[in-house]
């Protein structure tokens, strides 16, 4: 169950409030777009149009990145590639305890939704919570978060934990591997079982996408 502490940053979120508080570089770009852009629900009808949005946010985090030390020309030596999925590229750590992952962010309209999406799942699932370490270019010139992860072994989890698991914590089905939070106005898509792994009766939400939907 969302206890109250959680509850209450996740309405800051849906608000496009400033989160107080916290340090971490998710966090602080996140506050940075919110005041510099405004933040606005998504809104799948309108994901081309935010297109220039998304180009100028773009150039407003790789400036950050560069005054604050975290563009990165590559990544951290050692890193082995593993794998990739619709919008990231994962790799296995130099440390063999966590996994990278170098996100386009394409399943978003814009780098503020991308943000919100780590900063909400870093408050739902905190036992595989996002770390932001930097911004890199990729090969067509588009722009990449690079994030770390806890790398987790284990099975993939079975379909009917993962529902029972967020119908508790106030996310109802609705179709296919989607699931929807009214009282947050939150979708959480695709929610298979390649993207949550299950250990020792535990489940581990590895890849989540989080919208902030527009109220009716």
């Amino acid at each position: 169950m969302i206890s109250d502490e959680i509850r209450q940053k996740l309405q800051n979120i849906v608000r496009g409030d400033v989160l107080e508080g916290q340090e971490d570089h998710c966090t602080a770009i996140r506050n940075l777009l919110c005041k510099s852009f405004g933040s606005n629900p998504t809104v799948k009808k309108e994901f081309e149009s935010r297109s220039i949005v998304k180009e100028e946010q773009a150039r407003f985090i790789k400036a950050y990145a560069e005054d604050k030390g975290l563009w990165m020309q590559s990544l951290p030596a050692g890193s082995q590639y593993l794998t990739e999925g619709g919008e990231s590229k994962i790799y296995l750590a130099p440390d063999q305890l966590h996994v990278i992952k170098n996100n386009d962010a394409v399943y978003y309209a814009t780098w503020l939704e991308y943000l919100n999406s780590l900063v909400i799942h870093n408050l739902l699932f905190p036992n595989t919570a996002y770390e932001l370490v930097g911004f890199t270019v990729g090969k067509e010139g588009e722009l990449r978060a690079v994030v770390l992860q806890r790398f987790i072994e284990g099975e993939q989890a079975d379909l009917a934990d993962i529902k029972d698991h967020l119908i508790f914590n106030g996310f109802a089905h609705t179709k296919r591997q989607d699931y929807f939070n009214t009282e947050f106005g939150l979708i959480l898509e695709d929610m298979h079982d390649e993207n949550v792994i299950a250990r020792n009766d535990v489940l581990f939400f590895i890849d989540t996408v989080f919208y902030i939907m527009e109220r009716k």
